[in-house]
C-alpha cells in the first residue's frame, strides 16, 4: 500500500522564546514491513545543528532556537510503500542489545496490577501467549482520549481501567518482559479507513520472539499491524521514540498544535 503522510507540529509562545533545543524523530526508515520512497522535513523558526542515529536506530535531528521567537513549525511529509507482513519485522539489530529491551523502565515498572496480568496469560506458545496479551489488554484497558497524560506509567494506566495508545504498549511492554520477553515501543502512524485527518501519531509495541524476531500488537486495535501503518521510531518506551521533544529557557507559556494527515 502507497501511503501519503504530512505530520505537522507548531509551537506558539506567548514571549519570545531566548533559546530553546528539540529532539526530532520524524524520519522513518526503510525495512522489511515498508519503503521510503520520499520524506522531508521542514523545520521554521529553528535551525539544525545536527543528526544522527540514536541507539535505537532512530534517525534523530537537533534543532535549536537561538533569538527572539515565538513560532516554531516542524512538518515532515513524504510517501511510505508499506508492506503486510503480519507483524513481523524481523531480526534484532542495531546498537542496543537484545537485553536492554527486557529491562523495565520508569514508565513500564510493573507492580501489582501487571504482575497479575501477566499470570493471567497461562500457557501456550509464544505467539497465541503475546496474542493472549493483546486481547486481555485491549478488554481491561478501554481505549478513551485524554484518560491519561505522557507521564501515566502502564501500572497506573491498568489500574484505572482506561488509556490511550501510548499506555496499552507500555502495558503489553511491561507485561511482555514479566513473560521474559524483551519487549519495545514503537511510534508511528496507522491510516484509519473512516479519516484522514488526525490529532495525534500511533502508538503500539513488540515482543521478539525466538525464531520470528520482532513482532508487532497493537492492543488499541486488537491486531498485529499490517500495510496500513508505518513505523517511525522504537525504544525501550515513549521517552525513547517520542516524535518531537525538547527543552527551552524563559518564562513563555506555550500553546502546542498538532495536525497529521494520512491517506492512501
Amino acid at each position: 500500500m502507497r501511503l501519503k503522510i504530512s505530520h505537522r507540529t507548531e509551537y506558539r509562545y506567548d514571549a519570545p522564546v531566548h533559546y530553546a533545543l528539540q529532539r526530532l524523530r520524524l524520519m522513518p526508515r526503510g525495512g522489511s514491513t515498508q519503503s521510503v520512497l520520499s520524506w522531508t522535513i521542514e523545520v521554521t523558526g529553528a535551525s539544525e545543528e545536527v543528526r544522527f542515529i540514536d541507539q535505537f536506530e532512530n534517525e534523530t535531528r537537533l534543532v535549536s532556537v537561538d533569538g527572539e521567537m515565538d513560532v516554531v513549525s516542524v512538518e515532515a511529509s513524504g510517501e511510505i510503500e508499506t508492506h503486510n507482513t503480519a507483524g513481523v519485522s524481523g531480526p534484532h539489530h542495531g546498537f542496543a542489545p537484545l537485553w536492554l529491551f527486557e529491562r523495565e523502565t520508569p514508565l513500564t515498572a510493573g507492580g501489582d496490577a501487571v504482575r497479575d496480568l501477566a499470570e493471567s496469560i497461562g500457557p501456550g506458545s509464544d505467539l497465541d501467549r503475546l496474542h493472549r496479551l493483546m486481547d486481555v489488554i485491549e478488554e481491561r484497558v478501554v481505549y478513551t482520549q485524554g484518560a491519561t497524560h505522557t507521564g501515566t506509567t502502564a501500572e497506573e494506566a491498568l489500574k484505572q481501567g482506561s488509556g490511550v495508545c501510548q499506555d496499552h504498549a507500555h502495558v503489553f511492554s511491561a507485561a511482555a518482559r514479566r513473560l521474559g520477553f524483551p519487549a519495545r515501543y514503537v511510534s508511528g502512524y496507522l491510516m484509519m479507513n473512516e479519516t484522514i485527518d488526525q490529532a495525534a501519531s500511533h502508538a503500539w509495541a513488540e515482543a521478539h520472539v525466538p525464531g520470528l524476531g520482532w513482532v508487532a500488537f497493537d492492543a488499541s486495535n486488537g491486531i498485529s499491524p499490517d500495510e496500513r501503518y508505518v513505523r517511525v521510531a522504537t525504544g525501550r518506551d515513549f521517552r525513547d521514540a517520542t516524535p518531537v521533544s525538547g527543552i527551552r529557557l524563559g518564562k513563555a507559556e506555550e500553546q502546542l498544535a498538532v495536525s497529521i494527515t494520512v491517506e492512501q
